[in-house]
């Protein structure tokens, strides 16, 4: 498995926009956003700079990470440890049992609540996470769509599996074309959960984006709000801190963790929780469908996968300062450069 020797190359590597710098006027309130692909270091960068803006008391971590909000997903998810956690606080971690459905409309109100409530307390709020769908409905708002339909999800999964996500993405163009071109194939929960509005609603998805409630984040919580990234430099550099640390979580015990998961008799592979890049992998062995090398290798080549959508994402943020580094712990020492350029840090 030879990683790639493709460079990610400077992504708005600017220290700070003219656009960035206007929107923080004429407000106190500050928010930080911290995105990136998985492994790049996020988590470590986040719980460094709340040490830097004087502690817990200062600083508010809010984690936007579609997998650590489930309760017995710490390994595979890369959750920080019950130490890290006591001394650095996530809202928005372990909140929820595995078997429940979870959506970006969930997350933009509950990480809307952790803000507010970090505000009352004199906090700055940190969000830090690599779901960048809950990222970009948090900062542009989003629109108020029904909740989950587990009956309509359970039969698209079924769908997906028997012919593919190029038939379900065909069956969403063909209703929704301006969705369509917003939804990748590969990104099946987005896919998913395209074709479970449309079926639950009868109309296109996208004529429901139309109208935003409650606006951008900026709006709906009058403060300003600071989108920073982290990227590699090399592409090939992830890519071997990927592989790297799932053979870490192999041998700190990741398999039994998923093999907890399954002799609870209750989780299945519909379930958003169990088809999180690496548990999938892992309930595909213990199910006996795979072997352990063939597990291990898709669950890297899923995991490199995710980094690539993560980091197209990324791209598609104008407002997004990048710092880029092949050493994560020089992450946090330019995400304190760029705040001090705003007199915040």
């Amino acid at each position: 498995m030879s990683p790639s020797n493709e460079s990610v190359g400077p992504v708005n590597a600017q220290s700070s926009s003219p656009d960035l710098l206007n929107q923080q006027a004429g407000s106190e309130k500050t928010i930080v956003v911290i995105i990136g692909p998985t492994a790049v270091g996020k988590t470590d960068a986040a719980m460094k700079l709340q040490d830097h803006l004087g502690g817990q008391s200062k600083a508010q971590l809010i984690s936007a990470d579609s997998a650590m909000i489930y309760k017995g997903m710490d390994i595979g998810t890369a959750k920080p440890s019950a130490e890290e956690l006591a001394e650095y606080p996530h809202k928005l971690v372990s909140i929820l049992d595995p078997n429940e459905i979870y959506s970006a409309a969930d997350f933009v109100r509950d990480a809307d609540k952790c803000i507010a409530q970090a505000f009352a307390e004199n906090k700055m709020p940190i969000i830090v996470g690599g779901t960048m769908l809950y990222v970009k409905c948090f900062l542009d708002g989003i629109a108020q769509l029904p909740d989950a339909d587990e009956a309509i999800r359970r039969q698209l999964v079924k769908e997906l599996d028997a012919g593919g996500a190029q038939a379900l993405h065909d069956e969403l163009a063909a209703i929704d074309p301006a969705a369509a071109a917003n939804i990748h194939p590969n990104n099946h929960q987005r896919l998913l959960r395209g074709l479970e509005v449309v079926r639950l609603t009868g109309k296109p998805l996208s004529s429901q984006w139309v109208e935003q409630a409650g606006g951008s984040a900026i709006a709906r919580l009058g403060a300003k709000v600071i989108l920073l990234g982290i990227l590699p430099t090399q592409r090939a550099v992830l890519h071997q801190r990927i592989e790297s640390r799932f053979d870490q979580m192999l041998e700190g015990g990741f398999l039994e963790e998923v093999r907890t998961l399954r002799q609870r008799g209750d989780l299945h592979e519909d379930l958003p929780a169990v088809r999180a890049v690496g548990y999938r992998q892992g309930w595909q062995f213990l199910a006996g469908d795979i072997d352990a090398q063939t597990m291990r290798d898709k669950a890297v080549v899923a995991t490199r996968q995710l980094a690539k959508r993560q980091m197209t994402w990324m791209r598609q943020w104008p407002e997004l300062d990048n710092c880029i580094t092949d050493q994560p712990e020089q992450a946090t020492a330019m995400i304190v450069k760029r705040l001090a350029a705003l007199g915040l840090a």
